[in-house]
């Protein structure tokens, strides 16, 4: 009997401090900025794309991490990530991710974003920004299942969240162009992110 007593203790004592970091979670102010890499610290499951030469988990926290760095270098607050995390609110979200296609070539950049008017629009600035300098496929916005049901918006409480996959690493004619480019490419998504957060920054030269 008393054995029953310290369990049932024991689980109420679990679940009020899990109730009680929820509510401390919801009363903190947000980050301003959370980057997540996609796929990073993954070996089993969904471990992203891959070739003969490169893995997408591999680029991503490449870019992911030189985002941050920038970000941190105008003093604005980051938080980074790995695919599996832990449940944090913020002002902006970015994950990062590269796609993969069976039929080489077949696929390019795109982008996933939650049911609300502010992660559209900034989606739209990105999708702008970025086109003037990939000169490969786009895709329609959220044009699979895991673009507009991203298991991250479950986790990241954020105000604007954006799921940019930035091009085919599956495809030789595309990573050929974005090897030499992904510091560049993730100084201009720290520059998108810099400008949606109302920051006056310097875009960065992509020549």
């Amino acid at each position: 009997m008393k054995l029953k007593n310290k369990a049932a203790a024991f689980f109420a004592v679990l679940i009020l401090t899990l109730f009680g970091y929820i509510l401390y979670q919801s009363l903190r102010e947000p980050i301003s900025v959370v980057i997540q890499a996609g796929h990073e610290g993954r070996t089993c499951g969904n471990t992203g794309a891959e070739c003969k030469l490169y893995r997408e988990e591999d680029w991503n926290i490449l870019v992911a991490d030189e985002v941050a760095r920038q970000l941190r270098k105008w003093h604005i607050d980051v938080k980074r990530v790995p695919a599996d995390l832990s449940p944090v609110r913020a002002k902006v979200a970015v994950a990062i991710h590269f796609d993969g296609a069976k039929n080489i070539c077949n696929s390019g950049a795109s982008v996933g974003y939650p049911d609300n008017n502010t992660s559209k629009a900034f989606a739209q600035k990105w999708k702008a920004l970025y086109q003037n300098y990939y000169p490969f496929k786009w895709h329609e916005d959220n044009f699979t299942d895991n673009l507009k049901n991203y298991y991250g918006y479950r986790w990241i409480d954020a105000e604007t969240f954006l799921v940019m996959e930035l091009g085919e690493i599956t495809c030789r004619k595309q990573t050929m162009w974005l090897k030499p480019r992904l510091k560049k490419i993730a100084h201009l998504i720290a520059y998108a992110i810099a400008s949606e957060l109302g920051k006056e920054v310097k875009k960065p030269s992509f020549q």
